[in-house]
């Protein structure tokens, strides 16, 4: 038997519950570790709420990211070994491999040996965000240096991993955020400019400090009216990555815009990363070189013990944090 995580319904925070639960042993290519840190992500609220890619069966578990020893491995399974201290890069679905709870079982795939130097609440807070802006920013959008890079939402734990690997290749990272409350850290955090889009005109401040060279790329969670102060912002023959739907209201087409600077308005999600074996290993590869050097540092917001799931879920969703929120056992 084991505590996790379960709700029973769609709702708010307050619909998950600690749960004892028999969990069977792990199948074939799959390993079952001892959880001692989650990481949080917005994707599990809205799981929860009804709003994810995913359909639940309820009563359903949840969550992506996690660190802990190996408890046990699967047949076929080669290079992992119990008691190893291991963290996960999200699997393709969350419900099929669920990762609140003191133990949970990943593809082997997906558990990583990481750096013995991170904490458990620091390894628990890395893959999601770095595995995810390395998809958007590497491999597609092959930013490098002199390349002039808009990170909408941040302060976000996906948005802070942008913002270093921008610099960790030499790019320029401009970080906008709503508010100027968060500008110091967030310049502290290695952005080099910060533009609060409630405070100032986004197209003319982007404008401004991009200068002649303008924006090659914007990494984007939010869409909504910010779509068109982006996209004029940007150079022409450039790349708009957008990885989520944080807005509630209509996103626009600047279709004149696009057309005349010959735009690329790409659908992004980091499963395009996870569920390729080539393209996962190039990444996993990427992002272990970045922590062993400390290029590559996961900020921590908050860490909340595992009883207080549902504080831990309103604090994700109070759009206080900077950086990740992490779940502690």
């Amino acid at each position: 038997m084991a505590r996790v995580v379960r709700f029973h319904e769609y709702g708010g925070p307050e619909v998950l519950r600690i749960e004892e639960v028999a969990l069977p042993a792990p199948g074939r290519d799959e390993v079952q570790i001892r959880v001692k840190a989650l990481g949080l992500n917005r994707a599990e609220a809205m799981l929860r709420s009804g709003l994810y890619l995913e359909t639940p069966t309820f009563p359903s578990g949840l969550g992506f990211e996690a660190a802990g020893t190996v408890e046990a491995v699967g047949e076929g399974v080669e290079g992992l070994a119990p008691g190893d201290p291991v963290s996960v890069i999200p699997p393709l679905s969350m419900v099929q491999w669920p990762a609140y709870g003191e133990l949970a079982t990943f593809p082997s795939a997906h558990v990583v040996k990481h750096p013995a130097t991170l904490s458990w609440e620091a390894a628990a807070a890395v893959w999601m965000q770095y595995v995810t802006a390395y998809g958007a920013l590497i491999e597609i959008a092959a930013i490098g240096p002199g390349n002039v890079v808009v990170i909408t939402a941040a302060s976000s734990s996906v948005g802070l991993a942008a913002i270093q690997i921008a610099n960790s290749v030499g790019a320029t990272p401009i970080a906008v955020t709503r508010g100027s409350a968060k500008k110091q850290a967030l310049l502290d955090a290695g952005a080099a400019h910060v533009v609060a889009s409630a405070e100032e005109d986004l197209e003319s401040r982007l404008k401004e400090i991009a200068g002649p060279a303008a924006v090659q790329t914007v990494f984007d969670p939010i869409g909504g009216p910010i779509f068109e102060p982006l996209t004029a912002a940007m150079a022409r023959g450039g790349i708009l990555l957008q990885y989520g739907a944080l807005s509630a209201e209509p996103t626009p087409f600047p279709l004149f815009t696009v057309l005349s600077k010959s735009l690329t308005l790409r659908g992004y999600l980091v499963h395009e990363i996870t569920g390729d074996p080539a393209r996962l290993q190039a990444a996993k590869a990427f992002v272990l070189d970045g922590l062993r050097s400390g290029v590559l540092r996961p900020i921590i917001a908050r860490s909340f013990p595992f009883e207080q799931i549902v504080e831990a879920h309103r604090f994700l969703e109070s759009n206080e944090q900077f950086g990740k929120v992490v779940v502690t056992l």
